[in-house]
């Protein structure tokens, strides 16, 4: 079993930054996959970005390509996602999650554990 939770959420203006970190819970964390998704109002819930448990593997939605950044610090059983020149259009509750699988998944579905999400709002 793994618990995740994230921050780092807040309001910022468009073009502004922000860190999300994911914590999460238990002695098996580097053996995880990890992605970032988010969901805004009226939306599916859509992939962000995935890394792989060793680092090596990162996968990024075209939207925020060159914007964002995935990593993880095994050590602290925690991953971040560096969001930089923030767009409205990025607004949207953002979840962490964990798949046991090793590739990075970009589906939902394929992943095991979910965090509560932490909320980003971009104003323009």
């Amino acid at each position: 079993q793994v618990q995740l939770a994230e921050s780092g959420g807040g309001l910022v203006q468009a073009g502004g930054s922000l860190r999300l970190s994911c914590t999460a819970s238990g002695r098996t964390f580097s053996s995880y996959t990890m992605g970032w998704f988010r969901q805004a109002p009226g939306k599916e819930r859509e992939f962000v970005a995935g890394i792989s448990w060793s680092t090596i593997g990162t996968d990024y939605v075209d939207s925020v390509k060159g914007r964002f950044t995935i990593s993880r610090d095994n050590a602290k059983n925690t991953v971040y996602l560096q969001m930089n020149s923030l767009k409205p259009e990025d607004t949207a509750l953002y979840y962490c999650a964990a798949r046991a699988g090793r590739g990075v998944a970009t589906i939902a579905r394929q992943y095991d554990y979910w965090g509560q999400g932490t909320q980003v709002t971009v104003s323009s």
